[in-house]
C-alpha cells in the first residue's frame, strides 16, 4: 500500500491524464493524415480531378465545424471525460465500418461528415479536462504536450501509412485507425476520472480542480451540502465571450494556424508529386520531418513559457505575446520561401521551419484559452476551434481551386509560379494574426 502511495506521489494522476490526452491527439491526427494519404492514392487510381479531391478532403471539416461549440457546451454540462470517450467510440466505429471507395461519393461524404462531427468534440473536451486537472504553473507545457500529439501522429502517419497503403491497400488504413481508436477508448475508460478535491486544496483560488467540474456534478454536490435544496447551474456568459477582444485575438490566430496546417497537411503530398515529381514512398523518412519538428517545437514552447512565467522573468501576457509573435513571423517567412526551393531538401526545410514555428506559437494563443477563461475553457476552445475548422474548409477547398485556375490558365503545376498563391496566403495571414494578438491578447483571467 505504501509503495502504491509512493508511486502516485512520483507520478500524479494529472500526469496520466495529460499523457492520455497526448495519445488521443496523436491517434486523431494519424486518422486525418491516413485518410488524406489513402484517399489520394485511391482517387488518383480512378482519375479524380484536383478540385473534386479538394472537396472530399474538406468534407471532414464541415462536420468538424458544426460540433465545436456544442462540444464545448457538452463538455461543460456533462463532463469532458465522458464526451471525449463518446467521440472516440463514434469516429472509430465509422472508420471500421465504411469502405474507402472514391466512386461511392455519397457514402464517403456522409462518413467524413460523421467523423468530423465526432472529432469536433475532442479538443473542447480536452481543454475542459485539462482546466480541471492542471494547475496554472503547468498549463503551458501540459497543453503543448497534449497538442504536440497531433504533430507526432501526423509524422508517424506520413512515415508509415504510405507503405501500408502500398502493400495492404487504402482500406487497411481505416482498419488500423479504428483499432487505435478502440484501444485508446479502453485505456481512457479504465484510467480517467474527475479530479478529487482532496488532491487540490487550493483549486478554487487557482482556477482548477473540483471548482471546474461539469455544472451538473457541481449542482448535485452543492445540493447535498445545502440539505437537498437545488441550486441553478452556473450560466455560461455567451455574450461576454463572443464580444471579448482577447477571445477574438485567440480566434484569429487559431484560424491562421489551422489554415496553414491544413493546407500543408492535405496538399504537401500533391506538391511533392506535381512540383518535385516525387512520391511519398520515394521521399523516405524525410517526409515526416515537418511534423516531427512541430512535435519538438511545441514542447520547447511550452517549457520556455512555463519557465518565463514561474521564474517571473515575464508576465503571462508578455510570455504569450512573445512566443506567438516569434512563432508566426518566422513561419510566415518560411512559407513565402517555400515555392522558390526546387529541391526536396529545400522544400522539407521550409515546411519544417514554417510548421515548427507555428507550433511554437501555440504556447501563445493555444494556452491562452486556459488563461482568460479556465472555467469555460471548453466553450472558448469550441468558439476558437470553430474558426480553425472554417480555415480547413476555406484553405483546403481554396487551394484546389487555385491549382485548377492555374491549370486553366495553362500554367504548369510543376512550376513555382502555380504554387505561390498557395503558400503566400497563409504567410500573410500569419503576419496579420501576430499583430492582432500583440494588440488585443491578455494573459489575465477575464471570465
Amino acid at each position: 500500500m505504501e509503495q502504491l502511495n509512493m508511486m502516485s506521489m512520483r507520478f500524479p494522476k494529472r500526469y496520466l491524464i495529460v499523457l492520455l490526452t497526448f495519445i488521443s491527439t496523436n491517434v486523431c491526427y494519424i486518422e486525418r493524415m491516413g485518410f488524406s494519404i489513402a484517399y489520394t492514392v485511391a482517387a488518383d487510381a480512378i482519375g479524380v480531378d484536383q478540385s473534386s479531391k479538394g472537396l472530399i478532403l474538406s468534407t471532414f471539416y464541415y462536420g468538424y465545424v458544426v460540433s465545436q461549440v456544442p462540444g464545448g457546451w457538452a463538455a461543460q454540462r456533462v463532463g469532458g471525460r465522458r464526451v471525449l470517450l463518446m467521440s472516440f467510440v463514434l469516429w472509430s466505429s465509422t472508420c471500421a465500418l465504411v469502405p474507402l471507395d472514391p466512386s461511392r461519393v455519397s457514402i464517403l461524404v456522409l462518413a467524413r461528415l460523421l467523423v468530423g462531427v465526432a472529432q469536433g468534440f475532442i479538443f473542447p473536451s480536452i481543454h475542459t479536462v485539462l482546466a480541471q486537472w492542471v494547475p496554472p504553473h503547468e498549463r503551458s507545457r501540459s497543453v503543448s504536450l497534449t497538442t504536440s500529439g497531433m504533430y507526432l501522429g501526423a509524422a508517424g502517419g506520413m512515415l508509415l501509412l504510405p507503405s501500408l497503403v502500398k502493400y495492404k491497400g487504402p482500406q487497411s488504413v481505416f482498419l488500423v485507425e479504428a483499432a487505435l481508436g478502440a484501444i485508446w477508448s479502453i485505456l481512457w475508460f479504465k484510467c480517467a476520472s474527475d479530479p478529487p478535491r482532496s488532491d487540490h486544496p487550493k483549486a478554487m483560488a487557482a482556477g482548477f480542480g473540483e471548482s471546474l467540474l461539469p455544472a451538473t456534478q457541481l449542482k448535485d454536490k452543492v445540493r447535498v451540502q445545502n440539505g437537498g435544496n437545488p441550486l441553478n447551474a452556473t450560466k455560461i456568459p455567451w455574450k461576454r465571450i463572443i464580444f471579448s477582444l482577447p477571445v477574438w485575438a485567440i480566434v484569429v490566430n487559431n484560424f491562421t494556424f489551422h489554415y496553414a496546417l491544413y493546407v500543408l497537411m492535405n496538399w504537401l503530398p500533391t506538391y511533392f508529386e506535381l512540383s518535385l515529381q516525387l512520391s511519398l514512398q520515394e521521399m523516405g523518412s524525410s517526409k515526416m520531418l515537418p511534423y516531427l519538428n512541430m512535435f519538438i517545437f511545441s514542447n520547447i514552447g511550452g517549457v520556455v513559457a512555463d519557465h518565463l512565467i514561474t521564474r517571473r522573468i515575464l508576465s503571462v501576457t508578455k510570455t504569450r505575446k512573445l512566443l506567438n509573435t516569434v512563432g508566426f513571423i518566422i513561419a510566415a517567412f518560411a512559407l513565402m520561401a517555400l515555392p522558390y526551393f526546387r529541391t526536396p531538401t529545400g522544400t522539407v526545410l521550409c515546411s519544417s521551419l514554417s510548421l515548427g514555428f507555428l507550433a511554437l506559437g501555440r504556447a501563445g494563443f493555444a494556452v491562452n484559452h486556459l488563461d482568460v477563461a479556465p472555467r469555460y475553457a471548453g466553450i472558448v476552445m469550441g468558439v476558437s476551434n470553430t474558426a480553425g475548422t472554417l480555415a480547413g474548409i476555406v484553405g483546403v477547398g481554396l487551394t484546389g481551386r487555385i491549382l485548377e485556375a492555374a491549370k486553366a490558365a495553362n500554367l504548369d503545376l510543376s512550376s513555382s509560379e502555380s504554387w505561390k498563391s498557395v503558400f503566400f496566403v497563409p504567410a500573410y495571414l500569419c503576419i496579420f494574426s501576430s499583430v492582432i494578438f500583440l494588440i488585443f491578447a491578455t494573459g489575465e483571467r477575464i471570465f
